[in-house]
């Protein structure tokens, strides 16, 4: 199964329309929260619209599975039709113990110790804008990064889990960033 990873859209569709050109492929998209809300300590983007983005999420082809953010509100449910309000979503795809959360209540050692302890192989989380792939014991934690609004090297990014391993895009061109296979 091919699972798409995105986080942090924070309200862009253009953002999102530049990272489903890479996820649209995909069974699955885990969103891992911060949906529709720039936030109050974010720019809003000059392609900021939520209604919009709200729109696109209710009619994306492919099914979502998404982690409440930070800046995601009962407002922001009210606009979506997929649920969007559990801090943490568990799913098995293909035999992998899946750990979605947007990762702001909680520090990333504990996440992932957490995420340990209910056997799972592989931790989205999202929250810093900023991608990585790194193993924490038997677990893989993956932040896709943001689409919209990048920190750190400042490239836009999703992930996708294809066949055991794991991948962070750089959603203008599809470069790979980084890839790693589970633990």
């Amino acid at each position: 199964m091919k699972v798409g990873m995105v986080s942090d859209t924070h309200g862009d569709p253009a953002g999102w329309r530049s990272a489903f050109a890479l996820l649209s492929t995909c069974e699955l998209i885990l969103h891992a929260g911060d949906h529709l809300y720039h936030g109050a300590f974010n720019p809003v983007l000059p392609s900021y619209d939520p209604r919009e983005m709200a729109r696109e999420f209710n009619e994306c082809p492919v099914p979502m599975l998404h982690a409440r953010g930070n800046c995601d509100s009962d407002v922001d449910q009210l606009a979506l039709r997929d649920p969007i309000m559990s801090p943490y979503v568990i799913c098995r795809l293909d035999g992998v113990n899946i750990m979605l959360t947007h990762g702001d209540a909680m520090e990333e050692r504990a996440l992932a110790e957490m995420a340990a302890r209910y056997r799972m192989r592989l931790l989205v989380r999202g929250h810093t804008h900023v991608s990585g792939l790194w193993e924490h014991g038997p677990v893989l934690v993956c932040n896709p990064g943001s689409p919209s609004l990048p920190k750190g090297d400042g490239i836009p990014s999703v992930a996708i889990l294809e066949g055991g391993r794991v991948s962070i895009y750089d959603i203008r061109d599809g470069t790979v960033l980084q890839s790693r296979e589970l633990p």
